[in-house]
């Protein structure tokens, strides 16, 4: 064996392997972090949609069973702020107008099938008649506060302002202006939403000249017994409310059973759950159809996280339209 084939690598040799073997390594390293990162994106995208989707739906779910729509209202031209448009962002963007502070809230009566304490009735039907909603107080949501318990239903950044006066159930001042007519009675842009006891203000039970529950009379009993069943104010409008809270969007629904503890079941009686976190942008506006009632709804709601960027839904839902 001659001695050039016994020589091993030269110093060079070795340092230029090393060299290639630490660019390769470099390489493989940023392939693996790259191909890491694009997974960690695609999981967090991944949920941050199913999230997002899972609240909207819920939401629209609830728009589309719901009979009546309580809150964003109608624009007052009295006001300063579009009280039809209720946004709110995280962080927070500055009120419109003289309205003090930005939320977003949607509120409807509570859908026929909801029964939370599987009794085989609606959780809206409180009398157990069949019904639903049809025989409300002067306070509409029976809650003791203006508007609904603990909303800011105007929009001007007050919450259950004039406490005493329960019975004004748009927060607007005054109460029981607005009867269940079809008409803007108070010329406040909204129709039907500040009703009497006597829910249609036609001073008879029901409907003046009707005989609603089929027994052969008509208008008997007192005039605040709207289905003439010989009970008076004892089917409410039960709310169900989306709100902004900390980033968070609560869904609160109104339950069939003593959950305050008042010892009687009442509009202060619900349960608060969280539908989607990292929300960053949630906004509902009350669309008027061509007939100028507020049918429609469009919901526009974004979540944001650190890996995931932002996703943005939309949708617009009618009242009602499922049923």
């Amino acid at each position: 064996m001659s001695r050039s084939q016994q020589q091993g690598f030269t110093l060079v040799e070795i340092m230029v392997v090393v060299v290639i073997l630490a660019m390769l390594i470099v390489g493989m390293s940023s392939i693996i972090e790259n191909s890491i990162e694009s997974r960690d994106y695609v999981a967090a995208r991944s949920e941050l949609t199913r999230e997002a989707e899972f609240a909207m739906d819920r939401i629209v779910h609830a728009v589309s069973h719901s009979s009546r729509l309580l809150l964003p209202l109608s624009d007052n031209t009295a006001t300063g702020w579009p009280e039809h448009i209720r946004e709110q962002t995280v962080p927070p963007s500055p009120p419109v107008g003289g309205s003090t502070n930005a939320t977003a809230v949607l509120a409807v009566t509570l859908p026929a099938y909801s029964d939370l304490d599987f009794d085989g009735f609606p959780d809206a039907d409180d009398d157990r008649d069949g019904l639903i909603d049809e025989d409300p107080h002067g306070d509409v949501t029976n809650d003791f506060a203006p508007g609904i318990y603990q909303i800011d239903d105007d929009g001007d950044g007050s919450v259950d302002e004039n406490a005493f006066t329960w019975w004004d159930d748009d927060e607007q001042g005054g109460g029981d202006e607005d009867p269940v007519n079809g008409l803007d009675d108070d010329n406040d842009g909204n129709v039907d939403e500040d009703p009497y006891r006597d829910i249609n203000g036609d001073g008879a039970p029901g409907v003046i000249g009707v005989d609603e529950d089929g027994d052969g009379l008509i208008d008997e009993g007192d005039f605040r017994d709207e289905d003439e069943d010989g009970q008076t104010d004892e089917d409410s409008y039960n709310a169900l409310v989306f709100y902004l809270n900390a980033g968070e969007i609560m869904e609160r629904t109104a339950v069939p059973w003593d959950e305050s503890g008042g010892g009687l079941v009442t509009g202060l009686d619900f349960v608060v759950s969280t539908i989607a976190e990292n929300v960053t942008r949630l906004r509902f506006e009350r669309v008027p159809d061509a007939a100028g009632r507020a049918q429609l709804v469009d919901i526009t709601l974004e979540l944001t996280s650190p890996v995931a960027g932002t996703v943005s839904l939309n949708s617009r839902v009618r009242v009602g339209g499922a049923l």
